[in-house]
């Protein structure tokens, strides 16, 4: 399965809010397109309820049995109720005019009305013209995936440029505001840079659940299958289970793990570290840190300290700083990208989680508001959930857009 098919199918809370939202849009003051309507089926109980079919279908009086057909004799035919004359008469009229059934399948018998449009009976295409109460609704629409405001009305006003009354249909609107989200996602769409300097000290960053773990186990993984040599220092020496998981994901990748008795100084782990992966001159050195709440100034104050220790074995470590935010976070992201860039200078993302949350707006907003490198996005907990972000994929992914 490709990621982009995993993406679509996983971000169904997303994709699922925004389709019914646009349909629920187009169809509040829209109508079929005129050269889309259906031809209206005939009642043959009100033959004259449709004067453009008056001159198709004969008056029921003027139909007379065939001159060869041998009447019926009284001795042997019941009497008949009193809408069998009637029922007689209507018989015939589907000779000459096609049952609706019959209309979808051959269009060029669809009626006067069809002909004359040169089509047949196609399913209706509904469609509405874009104006100020339908860019309002789109607006509030986008907000209500945790786009924000700014990036939501940005999105919109580019959309409307130029097509203000034009009428647009759910899947017309769908490729505009995919192509409106892909743009403003394409600069930031980055895979994590790699250094010729050994070893490039990659420090792991988040607020507790996020997936800081687990993502580094995935990206160390995909490292080694490129050919790269890494060591994971399992810094959340406060958790004995995240130690554990991040052995777990080492045998699985055959990649060192090193770690410290539970309650020891993570910043002296890293230093550690520092000094053995010099030593045996891996590429890649991935330090985990523990979970840490953006509104907890002691454990901010911690994190900082990591990082001036590490500078001490190399003023240009940490070379790489990934945060990694949960999705189903929504906008509260955008305050953690704000407090760890401010202590801990993030150079890139990583969003896990997008499988389960009907927020996935939030990406757009952040890549929108700061403009950091996203360098993956993950949708489950397998080695190939984490993939390197297209910015095209998730645009037609987040909008329920099939490409």
């Amino acid at each position: 399965m490709s990621f982009f098919k995993k993406l679509k199918d996983r971000m169904l809370r997303s994709s699922s809010k925004i389709d019914e939202g646009l349909d629920a849009i187009v169809s509040d003051g829209g109508a079929p397109a005129l050269e889309d309507v259906d031809v209206p089926a005939v009642d043959p109980e009100d033959v004259s309820a449709d004067p453009v079919q008056a001159d198709v279908i004969p008056e029921p009086v003027a139909l007379e049995p065939e001159p060869d057909v041998e009447e019926p004799s009284p001795e042997v035919v019941e009497p008949a109720p009193v809408a069998a004359p009637r029922a007689a008469v209507v018989a015939p009229m589907t000779t000459l005019e096609p049952s609706p059934l019959e209309i979808e399948a051959t269009p060029a018998k669809a009626g006067l009305f069809g002909r004359l449009m040169g089509r047949g009976t196609e399913s209706s295409v509904v469609r509405r013209a874009l104006d100020d109460d339908m860019l309002e609704q789109l607006e509030e629409l986008l907000i209500s995936t945790d786009m924000g405001v700014d990036t939501a009305l940005r999105v919109t006003a580019n959309m409307a440029e130029g097509r203000m009354g034009k009428k647009l249909s759910t899947d017309e609107i769908k490729a505009l505001m995919a192509a409106e989200i892909g743009r403003i996602m394409e600069p930031v769409a980055r895979p994590m840079p790699l250094y010729a300097k050994k070893p490039q000290v990659v420090l792991v960053v988040g607020v507790n659940g996020s997936g800081k773990t687990t993502t580094i186990g995935k990206l160390a993984s995909q490292f080694k299958a490129a050919g790269k040599t890494v060591v994971i220092a399992a810094g959340d020496t406060f958790r004995a289970a995240a130690v554990e998981q991040l052995q777990v994901w080492g045998d699985r990748a055959g990649v060192p793990v090193l770690t410290a008795p539970e309650g020891s100084d993570p910043a002296s782990l890293a230093y550690d570290a520092m000094e053995q992966a010099h030593r045996d001159g891996v590429d890649l050195l991935m330090i985990d840190t523990a979970g840490r709440l953006q509104n907890r100034a002691d454990l901010m104050e911690e994190l900082t300290k990591i990082v001036r220790v590490i500078r001490k074995k190399d003023p240009d470590a940490p070379h790489n700083t990934l945060l990694v935010l949960d999705a189903t976070t929504g906008q509260n992201a955008l305050q953690q990208v704000k407090v760890f860039q401010e202590l801990s200078d993030v150079s890139g993302l990583v969003m896990t989680k997008l499988d389960g949350t009907a927020k996935g707006g939030v990406l757009v907003a952040l890549a929108d508001k700061f403009g950091l490198p996203i360098h993956a996005i993950g949708v489950g907990e397998q080695i190939d959930d984490l993939a390197p972000f297209d910015p095209e994929d998730f645009a037609n992914a987040l909008v329920g857009r099939d490409v």
